[in-house]
């Protein structure tokens, strides 16, 4: 999408597409204050990439990382 001092933003159906959910869901993440977003002046939603890669890698884990049982 555009390219701001933030970094770049992602549309709704950008963010999903990497969660592997509904863009629907990604609107109720927003709105529920799990995932910060921004609106245009169109009144759409729009989410820093930044952002969006950071709870990626929270929520995600490497699948050649071992399992480590206790």
């Amino acid at each position: 999408m555009t390219a701001t001092m933030g970094g770049r933003l992602l549309t709704p159906g950008e963010v999903a597409a990497l969660f592997r959910v509904d863009p629907k869901t990604v609107t109720r993440w927003a709105t529920a204050g799990r995932i910060g977003s921004i609106r245009t002046p169109g009144g759409h939603r729009r989410f820093r990439e930044a952002e969006v890669n950071e709870l990626l890698a929270e929520l995600t884990t490497d699948a050649s990382e071992p399992t480590r049982k206790v």
